[in-house]
């Protein structure tokens, strides 16, 4: 690369930082013109490797032919009806596929919006109206959105919450098993069955069962960074929503759609949520998310209570229908597993000789490793993050933080990168660390 920024992305970063809101932010100081496949080109013909992609939407990868053609045709027929006037054939179609392909044995129904947030918001709806209750729980260090009742539900402060309140009300929060910052003395075997535990001590202090509405979780936390479960915590929670017959909602919205290993990481855990909220990766980076669970949960709501102007819109819907379709024939949940075990494989060998690597761990190809100033205290890492985030953007690599310290580095690459692709961009992740740590 020459001087970077370029010309036109300094030229652009006038005219944002003119017209656009502050709180408006991005992680890079340049400007998408264009991307195929697992590349991206900036206004000044600059390219890099993704490993971001849009935060996970773009897991088919960029312009994907059978996605991009889909929506050429679709837009040539119909753009919107609105589905509150005349539902659009597509419409129909998508929530039919959803419902075949998301995990569940029982009847499922399915509602189409806009974005995750907007998703999450209608599942609490759902349930609220189903149930008769009002108490929502969500875990410590989650991250549902950026409308009111997703950033009620949210569990990190800096910078989703900020000066926004006052919140929702009704929402309440647990402990989420967080192995590499479990309390000291708690061995790794009882982290899960103490988190399970936790919600039953809130039955007990603070809302009871009978009021709880939902219990909404992230099978792998997303924003919070990349934070797996230990195998029984989730079975665990199953179990007590089984028991005081409160609905499951799991949030899928970052690690839907193949991210995982699997089309969607609930499907690796043996259990069968209530509701399952979906987003991302879905419209193939058009905007659409869904909700799609039981049957007698999904028709609590009597007409008009649920959809909106643009939700479920043709075009979205004809690209989700053909995002669907390249993940399935083209295997590209199974590519992700392999292509995350790779990269998995090289960041541990990181770990071993690099410090500052406190823990690396993923699932599929939803990987990170988290940057530690001591590894003996686990303490985060402070400017240590944007260092290496700063070398890998000036060297063409696109790459993300994540975590409640934002000190875990998050790879998002697409399904259908290349392992030279992947190579490269790991490459310059590893140069960035051998940089920084000079």
């Amino acid at each position: 690369m020459g001087e970077w920024p370029g010309p036109r992305s300094k030229e652009l970063q006038k005219e944002r930082d003119r017209y656009l809101s502050r709180g408006m932010g991005s992680t890079m100081p340049v400007f998408a013109a264009s991307g195929s496949g697992a590349m991206l080109t900036d206004v000044d013909g600059y390219t890099y490797i993704d490993f971001a992609t849009g935060i996970s939407v773009m897991n088919v990868g960029h312009s994907h032919p059978r996605v991009v053609e889909a929506i050429r045709e679709q837009a040539e027929r119909l753009v919107h009806s609105g589905g509150p006037v005349m539902l659009p054939e597509g419409y129909v179609r998508l929530a039919r596929r959803l419902c075949e392909i998301t995990p569940g044995t029982f009847p499922k129904k399915a509602l189409l919006v806009n974005s995750g947030a907007e998703a999450v918001e209608n599942a609490i709806k759902i349930v609220r109206q189903a149930t008769g209750r009002p108490a929502i729980i969500s875990f410590h260090n989650s991250f549902h959105g950026r409308t009111l009742m997703a950033m009620t539900l949210t569990g990190k402060v800096a910078p989703y919450r900020q000066n926004f309140g006052p919140y929702a009300p009704e929402v309440y929060q647990v402990p989420y098993p967080y192995e590499y910052r479990r309390p000291a003395g708690m061995s790794a075997e009882s982290l899960g069955g103490s988190c399970v535990e936790a919600v039953r001590q809130l039955f007990k202090t603070t809302v009871p069962a009978d009021r709880v509405a939902g219990i909404l979780v992230e099978p792998v936390q997303g924003e919070g960074g990349f934070v797996v479960p230990p195998p029984d915590f989730l079975p665990g929670l199953r179990a007590v929503c089984s028991e005081h017959e409160i609905p499951l909602i799991i949030d899928e919205v970052q690690t839907g759609f193949g991210r995982t290993g699997t089309m969607f990481a609930i499907e690796q855990l043996g259990i069968e949520p209530d509701l399952i909220v979906l987003a991302k990766s879905l419209g193939g980076g058009l905007p659409l998310a869904a909700v799609v669970g039981r049957s007698e949960l999904m028709d609590a709501t009597n007409p008009g209570g649920l959809g909106g102007t643009f939700g479920g819109n043709p075009v979205a819907c004809a690209a989700a229908l053909a995002v669907i379709d390249v993940l399935i024939e083209e295997k590209l949940p199974q590519q992700g597993k392999r292509l995350g075990d790779r990269a998995l494989t090289r960041m541990r060998g990181w770990q071993e000789r690099h410090p500052q690597v406190g823990d690396v761990r993923g699932m599929g190809a939803m990987v990170a490793m988290e940057l530690v100033s001591d590894r003996a205290t686990r303490e985060p890492a402070g400017t240590l993050t944007n260092d290496v985030l700063r070398y890998c953007h000036q060297h063409g690599l696109v790459l993300l933080k994540a975590g409640l310290y934002d000190n875990v580095i998050r790879l998002l690459f697409p399904l259908v990168i290349s392992e030279q692709e992947l190579d490269r961009g790991l490459d310059i992740l590893e140069a960035a660390l051998v940089s920084v740590n000079a």
